[in-house]
């Protein structure tokens, strides 16, 4: 079972910034909260990181409406480079897992866990672990991490070199200039 349990609090006015780490196995509580969460499919985007489970909050409107919009830009980018683009999925295996927003892939697959992606796209939530991910995706050969983040309207476009992860101008993955990427971006609203 899990290691430990590593829950981010649900947004509220008062504990914005409150992280939960329960040492030990869960609980039954627990449990029975991972598995509501489960049916609930409140759980898309928890994580296992090393055997920990990562309790992600709902993400607010902001992030689904750029995911839309990176969804809608991305897709003939890939197809154009004879890609294949996904929304959410299950990078790495059971015990130690991400789940990047979207993917690019180099092939189509039916798979549970992806051993890999060509690309990775993370949008920003708050208290979410975007950037800390990177050493992962760079252990799986991700290609190039795109990090969006509505909050200032900002994009990392990053590419695996040595091991780590690089900001770039263009990507080589979908020839594609960033900046001008960037500016065909719709960004929703973060205000209340």
């Amino acid at each position: 079972m899990h290691r430990g349990l590593r829950a981010l609090s649900h947004p509220s006015r008062t504990l914005d910034r409150l992280r939960t780490v329960v040492l030990g196995p869960p609980s039954q509580e627990l449990e029975q909260l991972i598995e509501s969460r489960r049916t609930a499919g409140a759980d898309r985007y928890d994580e296992v990181w090393e055997g920990d489970y990562h309790m992600a909050p709902i993400v607010r409107g902001a992030h689904g409406l750029l995911d839309g919009e990176m969804a809608a830009l991305l897709r003939p980018l890939a197809r154009r480079a004879g890609l294949y683009a996904s929304g959410g999925f299950n990078l790495g295996e059971p015990d130690n897992y991400r789940v990047p927003d979207r993917g690019i892939h180099r092939k189509r697959s039916n798979v549970a866990w992806f051993p890999t992606a060509a690309l990775v796209v993370e949008i920003v939530s708050p208290d979410d672990e975007s950037w800390a991910k990177l050493p992962f995706y760079a252990a799986h050969d991700v290609d190039e991490v795109v990090i969006a983040d509505a909050r200032d309207q900002s994009l990392a476009w990053l590419r695996l070199d040595a091991g780590e992860y690089r900001t770039v101008e263009r990507s080589v993955l979908l020839d594609v200039d960033v900046a001008e990427f960037a500016t065909q971006i719709d960004w929703p609203p973060t205000d209340g």
